[in-house]
Formats: structure tokens, sequence, C-alpha cells
């Protein structure tokens, strides 16, 4: 499957004043015991395709960080919208997901008449909604939202590592590592941490 603009056919079972643009939506960072979860929503421009995509974290970094600046400028419009920590602790990740999802498609300067999501959620959109299982892998569109989200939140890390360089976020961006567990023991939590997730929370008793 691929992004595209709807055929004719398509865009007559949708509001006539549609423009029958499709977006893609990915997340990254569910897993990490601090920080924001981010997600990105991209529509991609047909007449302006882009090499490469694919699953972001099928790519090594170099290729990612050229794929994002090549989204940026080829895209028709992309948005990137996160859930901080505090939300991801006060709604759970999984909501937390969804809330960055649902803003990341608000923020796009176009109106999407159908967006496919990576994965079996779907968060409450005011447009049509698919989700795809193994999306990032599937849908080129989706493949941008993953690089995008993965990028963004992988430039967060190596920010917030300048902050609290104890805990080591510019090399395990944020994941539950021998380093991150000894850190945390050692320091407790940051205000970045997800006091919510389990390891995080045994420092804090």
């Amino acid at each position: 499957m691929r992004s595209r603009r709807f055929s004719k056919a398509e865009q007559a079972t949708l509001a006539w004043d549609t423009p029958g643009l499709l977006a893609g939506i990915d997340e990254a960072g569910r897993g990490p015991l601090a920080g924001p979860v981010v997600a990105a929503a991209v529509i991609l421009d047909d007449l302006n395709p882009i090499a490469g995509l694919a699953d972001s974290k099928k790519l090594t970094a170099l290729r990612r960080e050229k794929l994002y600046d090549e989204i940026r400028a080829k895209a028709l419009c992309c948005s990137i919208a996160e859930a901080s920590a505090e939300e991801i602790d006060m709604l759970n990740i999984l909501q937390a997901t969804l809330l960055a999802m649902r803003r990341a498609v608000e923020g796009l300067r176009l109106k999407p008449a159908k967006v496919l999501v990576d994965g079996n959620r779907l968060p409450v959109l005011d447009v049509l909604a698919e989700a795809i299982v193994k999306g990032d892998a599937k849908v080129p569109a989706i493949s941008a939202a993953s690089i995008l989200a993965k990028v963004h939140r992988d430039r967060w890390c190596v920010a917030v590592d300048r902050e609290f360089p104890q805990y080591g976020f510019a090399g395990h961006k944020g994941y539950g590592t021998a380093e991150h567990m000894a850190a945390l023991r050692q320091h407790g939590a940051c205000p970045q941490h997800r006091k919510s997730f389990a390891p995080v929370a045994e420092v804090l008793r």
C-alpha cells in the first residue's frame, strides 16, 4: 500500500469539499522510562517522491537524519507533537500516545481526508481513520511519520542529556538499560522520568 491522493471514485464517497489527502501517523518513545512520547503526522506529495522510506527502526541514525530533512522539505505538510512525561503518568502510556497522535493530526496545515495510523488503536479524530498493523513498513506516509517522530525524540534525548548528564540519555535514549538503571539507583529520578513506570516507581519507594 502506498501513500497517494484518492481517485475520483474514492473521492465521490467523501465530502464534496474534501481535498482527498492521505496522512500517515506514527509514534516514538512508548517504551522508555523518561521523556515525552512523540507522534508525527505526514502528508506526502505524490509529485515529489522520497526514496528509501522505511520503518525508522530499520534505518541507521545517519540515514534517519537525512530522511528527516528530506521529508520536511518535500512533504506537502507534516506535524510533530508530544505528550509529556507528566501526561503519561496522569493518563497512562496508551492514552498519552493517542493524545500525541491527535495533536499531530490537529497540527497539520492541510486537513487530510483520511488518516492511516501505525498499530491497532486509533486516536479520537474528526476525520476518517484506519489502524494498520506494521504500517510503518507498509505505508510510505507512516514510514515518514515514524522517521520524524524517532529523530525528534532522539534529539530531545540529546538535549536533556546536557541538563541531566548523570543519566546518559544521549546514549540509551531513555530505555531501561543497565547503565540507566544504575544511574536511577544512584541519583534517583529526575523531573523527566515517568514515575508511573515500574522501574522508576521502585526507585522512588
